[in-house]
């Protein structure tokens, strides 16, 4: 079959050229109902019944287009009937045809403009789809010799045969004008349907949102999952070299609760990243700080901690970005300086909550500049920035601070 030749026929065997073609018929049903309330006109027959199917609806329809709702119910059936395909909520989106009531005068305007044009281009084809199939009918039946005189069309006096060459002429044409108007349509709708620029705008902060959720618990599983990974490490390494049966059995416990942890971090990530986490509430936050301590110092730090203020009235947010903030910073101690002297405050007031985490510098320091590429240390600087605050990291009068500052008084 010729390539043309397929490209036209290819349209008739395409499933959403019927339910576009339904789509636009059902548009005619207002104009038939409300033709029952003109009952002498409406039933004059011929053309003029089509034409007051076009006019009679406008007034109600225009008033129908003022129902916020409308807009939904309109955006839901071109959905179902004008777009092919599945219609899950990606496909959905992809279609260009918002399903949100209107908000605005202006989407009730569209709102408005659309329902006038599937009005008029629904009855125009509900009438080929009634007449053009007679007129097949009638040249069909004038091929077979018997004269035809069906009321709104021309009588055909003189039957031929030939008059059997016109005969698909009428279907043809009714099915390339279904054709061009369903795609006609579709076009409309996703112009008149689609998404206002206020909804364009909250679909795409929505779209950032779930863009920095993603980053976030990326984040959540370097500072979480690193953390764990450092301490078994070195608990590993330390018990293989002490050689004491009682190390090492201490060194096993810390191993199993670190992984424990991990493994419940893990989890968590993965109930958000399958949205079917309850929600933030299981987080570890600065009241878990001790914890936090405990297995820095099963990995061998000497750690001095000094926690004042009321921890446990803290924001969510803050205190649950505060407890990364100090995991992140004694994993970086416990990996490149090893068990050393590591002092860790934290001060909460009215007014802020101060972080601050200093340990002496190893005797190889990093080369200038190399600390500002690690992921952690741009991790702990972002969650600071993302809350309004400040961070600060590198060496300081022979040791290695990290120190951050979060307001509280914009989160209350």
């Amino acid at each position: 079959m010729p390539l043309s030749l397929s490209a036209v026929l290819r349209p008739l065997f395409r499933a959403v050229t019927y339910t576009r073609w339904l789509h636009l018929l059902i548009a005619s049903v207002a104009g038939m109902l409300t033709g029952f309330l003109y009952n002498k006109p409406f039933f004059a027959g011929g053309w003029l019944t089509w034409l007051w199917m076009a006019v009679l609806p406008l007034p109600l329809l225009l008033f129908a287009a003022l129902i916020p709702v409308v807009r939904r119910v309109e955006g839901l059936q071109a959905q179902l009937l004008l777009t092919p395909g599945p219609h899950g909520l990606e496909a959905r989106a992809a279609s260009g045809i918002a399903t949100t009531p209107s908000g605005s005068w202006s989407d009730r305007g569209r709102t408005a403009l659309w329902l006038l044009l599937r009005l008029e281009v629904g009855v125009a084809l509900s009438a080929l789809t009634a007449q053009l199939p007679l007129v097949a009918g009638a040249f069909a039946m004038a091929s077979a010799g018997r004269p035809t005189h069906l009321k709104g069309l021309p009588a055909i006096e003189a039957p031929h045969w030939w008059y059997g060459l016109l005969a698909p002429l009428p279907l043809v044409l009714l099915a390339a004008v279904a054709v061009g108007a369903g795609s006609l349509t579709a076009a409309a709708a996703r112009l008149l349907l689609g998404p206002s620029a206020a909804e364009r705008l909250t679909e795409l902060e929505a779209r950032t949102e779930r863009m920095l959720e993603h980053n976030r618990l990326a984040q959540e599983l370097h500072d979480a999952i690193g953390h764990a990974l450092t301490v078994t490490v070195l608990q590993a390494g330390a018990a293989r070299t002490a050689g004491s049966p009682e190390f090492t059995e201490r060194a096993l416990a810390a191993i199993e609760d670190t992984g424990r942890e991990a493994l419940a971090d893990l989890e968590r990530a993965l109930r958000l990243l399958r949205q079917d986490a309850p929600g933030p509430a299981g987080r570890p936050a600065l009241t878990d700080t001790e914890r936090l301590l405990e297995s820095a110092r099963a990995a061998g730090a000497d750690l001095r901690a000094e926690l004042s203020g009321p921890l446990e009235r803290l924001p969510g947010p803050v205190s649950r970005e505060g407890y990364r903030m100090v995991q992140e910073a004694l994993t970086n101690v416990l990996r490149h300086a090893g068990p050393v002297p590591v002092s860790v405050r934290i001060a909460a007031d009215a007014d802020a909550l101060e972080l601050e985490v200093r340990n002496p510098l190893p005797v190889a320091s990093p080369a200038p500049g190399s600390a500002h590429r690690g992921r952690g240390l741009r991790g702990i600087r972002e969650r600071a920035a993302l809350l309004g605050g400040e961070a600060e990291t590198g060496p300081d009068g022979g040791e290695w601070r990290v120190r951050a500052r979060l307001p509280l008084r914009q989160l209350r």
